[in-house]
């Protein structure tokens, strides 16, 4: 029974887990990297072709974004995941392969005119519509028989529709073992959908730990009355307010803020204000939470359906779905918010926002989420005076403000909270998701309160039967030295690396001939540097 990190180790993205046991491999979530790639890890680190079950936590991209991959490279087995999650991915996966596609194609027409080789799409709508065929939804906290001896369980963890915490449980060789892996744990009291669960068995716990060096505020803020004291103060000087958020999630919370704003009046002087989501994914994203709040919401949003009002829509909401719709909203002179994705400013139409925006003093940028080390978000709410945006300098005037507690994941405490409702106590607690400094500094916490707890390395290996670390995998390097060494030989010496471990999870539908080949060649240069 092994447990093998292949992602979001020492890292906030890209969460990729392996179990193996009982001759089957269960890959528990494969994301993408968002931000800095420190490890190259969009490609698959090992042959899809030999996993047998995949197990989605929640459709996030950091989470699901390489899935459309796994199918391109041979992986034709089960997703499991909630309904919620099922009905997001339909979307959201999609919606990557566009992206890879329109950005493979962007590159090919400059490359061309510079001389430079084609590059390809990471991978392609097909491959996203091949792995959509593979869902299987699930209910939350009914248990599903993956294969005789494997079990698993998709529990409310509180972070996005549809997101769970999933409890394997197998017995293998006579032994029984429980293995949580959190997912994102959700924050409390957040809008439309319920707080986490709560676990309370488990012989091995993954967790998250995006907020794990830090707290929330002590009182729960007043979300609608923040979010309405800053478009107030940006209308009165004739601004917009331009909010960069994630399609999925952040989204919806700020249509239901917005919804109440409205109808309580809380924005004076400017009355029926008009709010735009530029964003198709947004627009779908919110149809699909229209229609899953039974079983989904809290109780709060539950009372408004069932007095006939719609929590995240309102007079004056806008969205833009053709690009001609979105250039428009930037010749409206009028005071509006403008919700567009995505939401560390790294793709999509927020970019083309922020450069009509970021230079008028009398406008707002609104953060209302997680910003990633090194992503254009990240700068701009760390003061940068200017940014680039298409090729052009753009000086930054605009205000720069954030709502801290807007958050989708659990803080510090409820961490704690989460992991100490285990009795007993686990073996071990594997803690990932995080950066490099905060996941080994919770780690170090955990310690404190007794619990058996590490951070694993990507590529790290453990096994669950005999309590012990079989592998240590590749130790992080810190950012700075690995900043520095960007672009030298040794560099050029990993990426070749990582295009081999490409090219040989490619080989599982080649003949054994052309495999056996290929790894006696791979042996062969093994030996020759091996010393």
């Amino acid at each position: 029974m092994i447990l093998s990190f292949y992602g979001a180790d020492h890292e906030v993205t890209g969460s990729c887990h392996c179990l193996e046991a009982l001759g089957k491999k269960i890959l528990v979530d494969c994301g993408m990297q968002q931000g800095p790639d420190e490890y190259d890890n969009q490609t698959i680190p090992l042959v899809p072709g030999d996993v047998d079950y995949v197990l989605l936590t929640h459709a996030h991209i950091d989470h699901s974004g390489r899935l459309p991959l796994l199918y391109k490279y041979g992986y034709h087995g089960p997703v499991y995941a909630t309904g919620a999650t099922t009905d997001l991915c339909g979307i959201m996966l999609r919606d990557s392969a566009h992206i890879q596609e329109f950005e493979a194609e962007w590159k090919n027409r400059k490359g061309k005119r510079a001389g430079r080789l084609p590059v390809e799409p990471l991978y392609t709508i097909d491959d996203a519509e091949g792995i959509m065929a593979q869902f299987v939804p699930c209910n939350y906290n009914e248990p599903v028989e993956l294969c005789e001896g494997i079990t698993v369980r998709f529990v409310d963890v509180g972070h996005l529709l549809g997101s769970a915490s999933i409890e394997v449980k197998v017995t293998e060789f006579g032994q029984s073992k429980t293995i949580v892996f959190s997912g994102d744990i959700g924050n409390l009291n957040q809008p439309l959908i319920e707080d986490p669960q709560y676990m309370t068995d488990a012989d091995y716990v993954v967790m998250e730990s995006t907020y794990g060096d830090r707290n929330h505020s002590d009182q729960t803020p007043d979300y609608a009355a923040n979010l309405a004291q800053v478009i107030q103060r940006t209308f009165d000087r004739g601004g917009n307010v331009v909010i960069p958020s994630f399609a999925v999630g952040r989204t919806q919370e700020l249509l239901y803020f917005i919804r109440k704003i409205k109808a309580d009046h809380m924005v004076t002087g400017h009355d029926n204000f008009d709010v735009y989501v530029d964003s198709p994914l947004a627009v779908e994203a919110t149809h699909i939470f229209n229609e899953n709040t039974i079983g989904y919401y809290d109780k709060e949003a539950m009372e408004l359906v069932r007095s006939g009002i719609n929590p995240i829509s309102f007079p004056g909401l806008k969205v833009s779905v053709t690009s001609d719709e979105s250039k428009a909203i930037n010749f409206n002179e009028d005071c509006k918010v403008i919700i567009s994705a995505s939401g560390m400013c790294e793709a999509g139409r927020i970019k083309h926002h922020l450069k009509h925006n970021l230079w008028r003093k009398e406008c707002t940028i609104l953060f209302v989420g997680y910003q990633g080390a090194g992503t254009l978000g990240r700068s701009l709410l760390e003061g940068a005076r200017s940014v680039k945006l298409f090729g052009e300098e753009i000086d930054v005037r605009a205000e720069i403000t954030k709502m801290d507690s807007i958050s989708g994941h659990a803080d510090q405490r409820g961490l704690l909270r989460w992991v100490g409702s285990f009795s007993p106590a686990p073996t071990k607690v594997f803690v990932v998701h995080g950066e490099q400094t905060v996941c080994d500094g919770f780690t170090k916490l955990l310690q404190q309160q007794g619990l058996d707890a590490m951070a694993p390395n990507y590529t790290a290996r453990y096994d669950l039967l005999a309590n012990r670390l079989l592998d240590p995998g590749i130790a992080q390097v810190p950012r700075a030295e690995r900043k520095k060494k960007t672009n030298t030989v040794f560099g050029r010496l990993q990426a070749a690396a990582q295009r081999l471990l490409s090219i040989v999870a490619r080989y599982e539908v080649r003949t054994n001939k052309d495999m056996a080949k290929f790894a006696d060649q791979i042996n062969a240069l093994c030996d020759k540097w091996d010393d």
